[in-house]
């Protein structure tokens, strides 16, 4: 599904425009994004977490030389999904 489809759904879904769809949702992926830069951690129930990971240096292989490199240490956003979303993904 597009984004643009997403918006639809969300707003024959929620009863409002298509506008006012896309506001909500370029809003919370917004919200997201800004608190997962600032280290912080979003929890829905039921849906899942949104959060910061640090990734550790680590040597690696360069495909095409085949020589080892070092992959410099980095932060990563990560979603855990929650009980109820794994649950209804599974029936």
């Amino acid at each position: 599904m597009k984004k643009s489809e997403l918006i639809k759904v969300i707003a024959k879904k929620a009863e409002i425009s298509n506008k006012d769809a896309e506001k909500a949702l370029n809003a919370t992926i917004e919200t997201i994004i800004e608190a997962v830069a600032n280290n912080d951690k979003i929890q829905l129930t039921g849906f899942g977490t949104f959060e910061q990971r640090q990734r550790n240096a680590r040597t690696g292989v360069d495909p095409r030389t085949g020589n080892t490199i070092e992959i410099a240490a980095s932060k990563v956003p990560a979603f855990k999904a929650g009980k109820g979303f794994k649950d209804i993904v599974n029936k």
